[in-house]
């Protein structure tokens, strides 16, 4: 593979996918990325809704919840064994095709059985998506721009999450059988906002990356790769801000229907919060200039422990409002520095497995905390999940405390992939034997120029 030279080659660069000032590709992955995740965002409250107006109860809510993560969670680990050896843009197609078709098929569902199952393929194809996308992000981003990709790549998820809820406050709408078909018709509706990804799903990996591994990368067991220190508190850490925001968006509509809340209201505070996350990640990169990535990163899951515990309070809409905006910021910090904690501490060529790894974290998140969540709510009330998220993200800010370890441990991180194969170089001829086996004579150098 031709490596690239001079001034289109940024230091610590390593492959073709890598130059400075030639981001489009990011551009466009984010676009996909916000039309993806505001489908999802769009669609998550629009199956509670629906599941609602079915006759689900809190426990039936959160076990319909803990089925999107469920069928993920046993392929996650393949998936990204499978991307660390080859390409990743082939998932990003698998990954709409899925969340689209979910989309559309929950809105037809008339059971909770049938609501559930295509739910299911709703989450699968989120993370197929995700996958794929964050083993592009860490391919072709060097060691020091890799917080700031991630953290626009995030900004997608964000742009998302402003949305999708609140076009599903504003569709959704009416009791009991009206609200049946307004909730289907808001799946519809984000399974055509998911098939505008596929306008920005061109030139995103580049057409020479080949993702290939090397023998020893290719060896690293799992259990190798969360024994390296720092991979195990970035997982935990993904988890808990994740869960948080999944009961967020899950929960927040029942919380809404106790307190008399409108849907569009409960659209418009969930928008609130995901507008919160963006600027949050806007100004990321300063902010980890002023304190640091681990001060940070602390101090942003003990205040959002505190602050989804204060949401259990009967507090008026606008104290609400305002505790979802300051816990929107501090949640956007999470996930970025998560993924280049996991990112920076796995084995070189064993990347996209940490990643997928994750988000198998992330997704037994999904499953263990809705279905918590349900249990605790069906005993001590709708409030009492987001105390046990406050927990949750209490204990991430003391895992936050420790710094990554392992092999690279205070280093910048060497490339995602493969190393590329150097430039051929002129051929050295070595001097042969005659047939005594005594070296052959060398031919006299010219030295003129």
């Amino acid at each position: 593979m031709v490596q690239a030279s001079g001034p289109d080659r940024a230091p610590g660069d390593s492959g073709p996918d890598r130059a400075p000032g030639r981001r489009g590709w990011l551009l466009r992955l984010v676009i996909a990325f916000a039309f993806a995740q505001g489908a999802v965002s769009m669609a998550r409250p629009a199956v509670s809704y629906r599941a609602l107006s079915v006759g689900a109860d809190e426990r039936a809510i959160g076990v319909i919840t803990a089925v999107y993560a469920l069928l993920p969670l046993f392929v996650a680990v393949p998936l990204g064994r499978r991307t660390d050896q080859g390409r990743c843009a082939p998932l990003l197609v698998v990954g709409v095709f899925l969340i689209s078709g979910g989309c559309a098929l929950s809105g037809l569902a008339g059971s909770l059985t049938s609501l559930a199952a295509w739910s299911g393929v709703m989450g699968l194809g989120h993370l197929c998506f995700v996958i794929g996308a964050q083993s592009i992000v860490a391919r072709r981003s060097a060691p020091a721009e890799q917080d700031r990709n991630f953290g626009h790549f995030t900004i997608g998820a964000s742009l998302g999450q402003l949305a999708g809820p609140m076009a599903a406050g504003l569709v959704v709408s009416g009791q009991g059988d009206e609200m049946a078909r307004t909730s289907g018709l808001a799946l519809l509706a984000a399974a055509a906002a998911a098939a505008v990804s596929f306008t920005s799903l061109w030139r995103i990996e580049a057409r020479t990356a080949r993702g290939t591994v090397t023998e020893r990368s290719a060896k690293v067991p799992v259990l190798g790769i969360l024994r390296t220190r720092g991979v195990a508190a970035g997982i935990f850490i993904s988890l808990a801000v994740l869960s948080a925001t999944d009961i967020l968006t899950a929960y927040l509509p029942v919380i809404g229907e106790q307190r008399g809340i409108a849907p569009a209201t409960i659209g418009l505070l969930l928008s609130l919060r995901a507008a919160a996350t963006i600027a949050c990640r806007l100004v990321m990169t300063p902010m980890i200039r002023l304190v640091g990535r681990t001060v940070l990163l602390t101090v942003t899951c003990l205040v959002g422990g505190l602050l989804c515990a204060g949401i259990a309070l009967p507090v008026p809409v606008w104290a609400l409002a305002l505790m979802l905006a300051v816990l929107g910021f501090c949640l956007g910090v999470g996930q970025p520095l998560s993924m280049t904690t996991v990112v920076r501490a796995a084995p070189d060529g064993a990347r996209s497995t940490a990643l997928a790894l994750r988000l198998t974290g992330n997704r037994l998140g999904q499953v263990a905390a809705p279905a918590s969540a349900g249990l605790v709510a069906g005993i001590a009330g709708t409030a009492a999940p987001f105390v046990m998220l406050g927990v949750l993200l209490l204990v991430a800010g003391g895992l936050g405390l420790r710094k990554p370890g392992g092999d690279g441990a205070g280093e910048e991180p060497g490339p995602a992939v493969t190393e590329p194969q150097e430039e051929p170089g002129p051929a050295v001829v070595e001097p042969q034997a005659d047939s005594h086996g005594s070296p052959a004579p060398l031919a006299p150098k010219n030295y003129r120029r």
